[in-house]
């Protein structure tokens, strides 16, 4: 394999697959990434790919191709050497023992690597189907929902994001919960998404790739598809597999509260401040903070008995009945740290029942986060 190639575009494709390859794996293959050259009529390209087994990523660079092959080498390491290289055009050379020779100006490298067929074969996934969403549009649907997943991995079904179209309409729903909040998005499509008829569950990391790929500023626009326990997403050059979570998503609707009785409306950027100095105080393990409302009146408290007491008031417009409940610091900062919006809209029925966030300028967002006993 011989090539040459922009150092713009190698450093591009090299850093997309690194929080893919798997440093601790029991497979070290897992770790290298997959570089493979072809020759084409006019320009010629470099793919670099790369799997942990559930998710896979490979994307396709514009290369100058004298001869085509294909090797395997530290996903790692080839990362980290042509970060430091000058901005100049980089040649690959590829030795018949699989050793890669990386040269830019007057730097040269020599670097191990492995014959492809060691390396494990990518799915290939090619859905019916395939759903086009405004990249934008995606990566708020994710960054609203995702922090709510869970991290246990004994709930797997939980493990991820539910995905699902509302019946009788156009609208693409994600709901994520751990069972302590539960957050969801609907956005409008315009599209056709029969496809998902029944609902899908994203697995926590391939949707972290599929934020950080809707991120790249090279295409407006994403395409998704589903096929058997599969999902695939491609933008411009790229492609993402994901292997989708087997099993039965909760009946989420059975926690958001019906007809909350009391709410309030106060300013985003005010809460958020004050929960961050009061839950300096909150005892560690809990993180609990007590919400005290009453007419006009919001009182935010903590009490560590190792440390001490902590407590801020703040002006609401609420003239309901006085409510005290208790939440975890993390839960409430964490959803009010994605809303994006001045405002944002608290409401709950009683001090044992879940307290719901709506963004004042977004109907179609919601977070509901369960109450603790203090």
């Amino acid at each position: 394999m011989k090539l040459s190639i922009d150092k713009s575009d190698l450093q591009r494709g090299l850093t997309r697959i690194q929080s893919i390859v798997e440093k601790r794996s029991t497979m070290p293959i897992l770790a290298n990434a997959l570089l493979t050259a072809e020759k084409g009529k006019e320009n010629g390209s470099l793919e670099l790919a790369a799997t942990d087994l559930e998710v896979g990523i490979r994307g396709s660079h514009l290369a100058d191709v004298e001869v085509a092959g294909s090797v395997t080498a530290s996903a790692k390491k080839l990362y980290e050497i042509v970060r430091e290289l000058p901005d100049e055009r980089v040649q690959i050379n590829v030795s018949e023992d699989s050793f890669l020779t990386i040269r830019c100006a007057r730097a040269e490298f020599t670097l191990a690597g492995t014959v492809n067929d060691e390396y494990p074969e990518l799915p290939s996934v090619e859905p019916g189907k395939m759903i086009q969403i405004p990249s934008i549009l995606l990566g708020q649907m994710i960054e609203r929902t995702m922090y709510a997943a869970s991290m246990d991995e004994t709930r797997y079904n939980l493990n991820g994001v539910y995905l699902e179209l509302l019946e009788g309409t156009d609208k693409l729903r994600m709901v994520a919960t751990d069972g302590h909040r539960l957050a969801y998005v609907d956005r409008a499509l315009g599209a056709d998404a029969t496809s998902l008829d029944g609902g899908v569950i994203i697995p926590r990391k391939g949707l972290a790739e599929l934020k950080r790929l809707v991120d790249e500023e090279d295409s407006d626009e994403v395409e998704i598809g589903f096929v058997g326990s599969n999902a695939l997403a491609r933008k411009g050059g790229v492609t993402l597999v994901m292997r989708l979570i087997e099993g039965e998503f909760p009946n989420y609707s059975q926690v958001i509260p019906k007809d909350p009785s009391s709410r309030f409306t106060i300013a985003t950027d005010s809460l958020s401040h004050a929960l961050r100095r009061v839950a300096l105080l909150s005892a560690e393990r809990s993180r609990a903070i007590k919400l005290e409302i009453s007419d006009g009146s919001l009182v935010l408290s903590s009490s560590n008995p190792d440390l001490g007491e902590a407590r801020e008031e703040l002006d609401v417009d609420y003239a309901g009945e006085a409510i005290s409940i208790a939440f975890n610091a993390k839960y409430l900062l964490d959803c009010l740290g994605v809303v994006h919006s001045k405002e944002v809209q608290i409401s709950f029925r009683d001090s044992l029942s879940p307290a719901q966030m709506v963004p004042t300028d977004d109907s179609d967002s919601l977070a509901v986060v369960m109450p603790m006993r203090v």
